[in-house]
């Protein structure tokens, strides 16, 4: 499993200022990623090419065994009238009642089914549509501050879950929370500006792993010097 970007530049239509110029960064293997760095950096935009719902500027994207492509991100809105029921019945393919049910329950929204979209919290609506694309088929799953605006102890285990569950896709997050970035996921692509990046290691941490927190601490200091 490979995705790799090769110069890739993207700017604006009207724009003269490249939101990206040269990036060039390749993910291997199944695992958790992330794009880190602070606002207006282009990490939505780079998630939005990697999706194909926009085009580069220049540069290429390659894959191997990536076939599938999806793009979870934060207050994705849903119709307001249905039922979270009735959001995954139209969601999940055939086959997947079982995951569906584990899911439910580890998102903690078991107890929520009969609510309506419109009645949930920001934190709740985050936490079904991303339950939404966890049930549908892909080889990458993009997860743009997908849990934002749920608490640090539910998105642990979630994310804990998600991992356990799904060893053979990958994922990248685009994430703000640098505790996040830095305790779950493997290579972190630090954007610090249009023309300038780093690729860093994270701990990759798993359940059953013994936290060492000197690591983990080491590791927040190299992604926040980066910056």
């Amino acid at each position: 499993m490979l995705l790799e970007c090769k110069e890739l530049r993207f700017t604006y239509p009207d724009s003269r200022a490249d939101v990206l110029n040269n990036l060039c960064f390749s993910l291997h293997e199944p695992g958790f990623n992330a794009v880190f760095g602070p606002s207006g950096v282009g990490k939505s935009s780079l998630a939005r090419i990697l999706a194909g719902s926009i085009a580069p500027s220049a540069g290429e994207i390659r894959t191997e065994g990536i076939s599938t492509i999806l793009y979870s991100y934060n207050l994705e809105r849903l119709p307001g009238w249905a039922t979270l029921e009735q959001h995954l019945d139209e969601a999940a393919p055939p086959g997947k009642e079982e995951l569906r049910q584990e899911l439910t329950a580890i998102f903690g929204l078991r107890n929520l089914m009969q609510a309506k979209f419109s009645q949930l919290s920001l934190g709740q609506r985050n936490r079904i549509n991303l339950l939404r694309y966890l049930l549908q088929d892909f080889d990458l799953l993009i997860m743009d501050e997908s849990l934002a605006n749920v608490d640090e102890k539910l998105r642990e285990r979630i994310i804990l879950h998600i991992k356990q569950l799904f060893p053979d896709k990958m994922f990248l997050c685009i994430s703000h929370n640098l505790l996040e970035v830095a305790k779950f996921c493997k290579d972190v692509v630090v954007l610090l500006d249009a023309a300038s990046y780093r690729v860093l290691h994270g701990l990759d941490y798993r359940q059953n792993y013994v936290l060492d927190k000197s690591k983990l601490d080491a590791v927040m200091l190299e992604i926040m010097n980066a910056c």
